[in-house]
């Protein structure tokens, strides 16, 4: 808004400034266009906007602290003792005897004639035809063509562009700088200190001893003996004897026997023993304690503030203006055109010319050529032999032993065992805090204002004639003559607006 009202009041103090001797649009001054009557110049009033600074009262909230006290609940854990009986089952081992019936194959020996054939290997000598390629080699001629290359010259016609360059005189306008002094008013704000005394609160904190008890668990030992089973079994390594089957080599017949062998056997075994184990319980105590809490205390104090204040200063500057008053000139240009001119050139052109020539090449071929050779060749003939075997034949033979054995007897027992629970006990604790409260506060804040002050301004009066062309004067026209024309209007029309 300030910005806008200094456009608008410079643009006046312009337009005053240049009545005088302005152009009326097209270059010529407006004194000396054919209108017959001469401007008058008359005084008019123009206001121009001046800020101020004055103070206003506003209202602002403030906020000043303030201790409330409040209730709230918290819970405690308090432990219970409660005894409780458990029924368990319990495996009690127990010894057995039976009586178990087992085959043992027993080994027999017996000797045997056997006839077996053997291939004997024998060499014979064979001729075998084999055949082989043989390399041959041949001479052929075989004729091609050839491009031979030769040069000929060929004149060629082409086209040129000449440059001819003429001069010529161009008219041109420049706008030609006048500057022109004014004076100037503005207010300025001068900024002055002074010391207020203030007044304000500040939260001081101090520390206070508080006595409470807490609940202390303990966890206490307690000496018991409880009943363990033990596994008392072990490894034991018996001998069996195993039915076993075998091949006659000699006959190939299955042999049946019986042969011993050792195996490593778990046998089982429990013992129930009495064992001491310690045992934890939890034993509650209030304990006294002191902690320290810390509170805050209001206290108001005072201090000196220094405070920047502006008064307005009213000023007064020189400024200059330049101003650009269009000048026609004339310079001389040269102007470049292009002549299109035929030339002639001699030129040199490489062209082929097909040759036949004669090559001779060798071919290698190869041809097959059957021969003979010697081979030994190895061969083999049936010879029948005889040998003495010994055969193994297993009889089965059936025993009789007796055999431990442990079953697992169920036994119902019951043990008695300390559970401890927890049951949450309200308990109510009061509280101390601060808070914020808004307060309204009415303080006097300096605001610029700003106000229209009324100023004299020199411009030319209405000419009151028309010109020959009947169209209106540049005052209907132009930005400037709008400006014109809305301060003291427009009444002479003249042909420069064309």
């Amino acid at each position: 808004m300030k910005r806008y009202f200094v456009a608008a009041a410079a643009a006046v103090m312009l337009l005053a400034a240049s009545s005088a001797n302005a152009d009326c649009g097209c270059g010529t001054p407006a004194v000396t266009t054919d209108c017959g009557c001469e401007p008058t110049m008359v005084t008019k009033t123009v206001y121009v906007p001046t800020y101020e600074t004055v103070m206003k009262t506003v209202n602002c909230t403030e906020y000043t602290k303030e201790e409330r006290t409040r209730t709230y609940t918290v819970y405690k854990r308090v432990p219970r003792t409660e005894e409780k009986t458990k029924t368990y089952t319990v495996c009690v081992p127990e010894k057995r005897t039976k009586t178990v019936e087992y085959t043992v194959m027993v080994p027999v020996q017996e000797t045997k004639t056997q006839e077996y054939t053997v291939k004997v290997p024998y060499t014979e000598e064979k001729e075998v035809e084999y055949t082989v390629m043989t390399p041959v080699k041949e001479e052929k001629t075989k004729t091609y063509t050839v491009m031979v290359p030769y040069t000929e010259e060929v004149e060629q016609t082409y086209t040129v562009q000449v440059p001819t360059y003429e001069e010529k005189e161009v008219e041109y306008t420049v706008m030609v700088p006048v500057q022109e002094e004014k004076t100037q008013t503005y207010t300025v704000m001068v900024p002055y200190t002074e010391e207020v005394e203030q007044t304000y609160t500040v939260q001081v904190p101090y520390t206070e001893e508080v006595s409470a008890t807490r609940t202390v668990t303990k966890r206490v030992p307690v000496e018991t003996t409880r009943t363990v089973t033990v596994n008392t079994g072990h490894w034991e390594t018996q001998t069996v004897e195993v039915p076993c089957c075998t091949y006659d080599p000699c006959t190939c017949e299955k042999v049946e026997s019986v042969r011993t062998c050792c195996k490593r056997v778990w046998v089982p075994g429990c013992e129930t023993k009495e064992v001491p184990c310690t045992t934890y319980e939890c034993v509650t105590e209030e304990v006294p304690y002191t902690y320290n809490v810390t509170k805050c205390r209001t206290e108001e104090r005072t201090r000196t503030c220094t405070v920047t204040k502006c008064r307005p200063e009213e000023r007064t500057r020189t400024y200059t203006v330049t101003k650009c008053v269009p000048e026609t000139k004339t310079k001389t240009v040269k102007v470049c055109k292009m002549t299109t001119e035929e030339r002639t050139r001699t030129c040199k052109v490489t062209k082929c010319r097909p040759e036949e020539r004669t090559r001779t090449y060798t071919v290698t071929k190869c041809v097959p050529e059957t021969k003979t050779k010697t081979v030994k060749v190895c061969k083999y003939r049936d010879e029948v032999r005889t040998r003495e075997c010994t055969v193994t034949k297993c009889v089965p033979e059936t025993k009789t032993k007796e055999v431990e054995y442990c079953v697992m007897v169920p036994q119902e027992k019951t043990k008695t065992y300390t559970v401890t629970t927890y049951d949450c006990v309200p308990e109510e604790k009061t509280q101390t805090y601060t808070v914020c409260v808004p307060v309204t506060v009415t303080k006097e804040v300096p605001v610029k204002v700003c106000k229209m002050v009324a100023q004299e301004v020199t411009v030319p009066a209405d000419c009151g004639c028309a010109s020959s062309c009947g169209c209106e004067s540049y005052c209907c026209k132009r930005f400037g003559g709008r400006l014109h024309k809305l301060f003291h209007g427009c009444g002479c029309t003249t042909c420069c607006c064309q």
